[in-house]
């Protein structure tokens, strides 16, 4: 995340940052639903620690592609913080992420997730199938609201506080911890969503549950986008060593 108000470099051109985000959403697909299947087959009888198996792989997973790919496009590989990105350079008035790019990422990473879940049968040899696992309860959608703004306030929170080089290591995290305290092991990604409907694996979801998850994920979304507004309205300025020196004299503080 090379920028200060927006994980989106401004130097790579269009087409580069839409196969990059092709790229990355498909094999974190790849990886969610991948690992799932390898859960399954190696811990048959324990659901428990399949989730943690599938949580692990995706934690570390997902840091890595974000380290990687965002340099090049910003690794958003979901399209809510896309569109988060966007609104809140907006609100603020600085350069980020423009409009006109916002139906390109999302094609990209609807596409991209789609051929990580084939990718994934396919190496599973898994024959490829629409998911009949039904997932849409209140509490499921409830629990993808919070996930959703949670990620949303993670991203921009650090954005705005100047630590974007701590980004993939605290979404990886972050998404790995949802896995656990959310009831829906957090989705928190439309693309993503959409993505897993097409394998009937540990990690799939019904069509049926697609609808009801992505509203869920919108207003997850503009929670995390109204906290973030209210607790970083502006980038914070990073306090140079020479000033933080001089304060501390000032109030009498030993430099340690």
């Amino acid at each position: 995340m090379t920028t200060d108000e927006s994980p989106r470099p401004d130097t790579a051109p269009l087409a580069r940052r839409l196969v990059a985000e092709f790229l990355g959403t498909g094999l974190l697909v790849a990886i969610v639903v991948g690992s799932g299947i390898a859960a399954s087959e190696l811990s048959p009888d324990d659901v428990g620690l399949q989730l943690l198996e599938n949580s692990l792989a995706t934690t570390l997973g997902l840091a890595v592609l974000i380290a990687v790919l965002a340099p090049l496009s910003g690794a958003h590989f979901n399209p809510v913080v896309s569109l988060a990105d966007w609104f809140l350079a907006r609100r603020t008035g600085t350069p980020g992420f423009p409009a006109r790019d916002i139906g390109p990422y999302i094609v990209a990473q609807v596409v991209g997730a789609i051929a990580g879940a084939l990718l994934a049968n396919a190496m599973f040899g898994v024959p490829t199938a629409i998911s009949s696992t039904d997932r849409a309860t209140p509490s499921t959608l409830l629990a993808e609201v919070v996930a959703t703004a949670g990620l949303v306030f993670v991203i921009f929170a650090l954005v705005r506080a100047g630590n974007t080089r701590i980004i993939p290591a605290a979404v990886g995290a972050y998404i790995g911890a949802a896995y656990w305290f959310t009831s829906s092991t957090s989705f928190a990604n439309p693309a993503v969503t959409i993505g897993r409907v097409f394998s009937d694996t540990f990690a799939g979801i019904a069509p049926v549950s697609v609808a009801p998850f992505l509203g869920a994920q919108l207003v997850g979304g503009l929670m995390g986008i109204l906290l973030v507004s209210i607790l970083f309205p502006g980038r914070i300025p990073v306090v140079a060593d020479a000033d933080l020196d001089g304060t501390n004299r000032r109030l009498g503080i030993a430099k340690p």
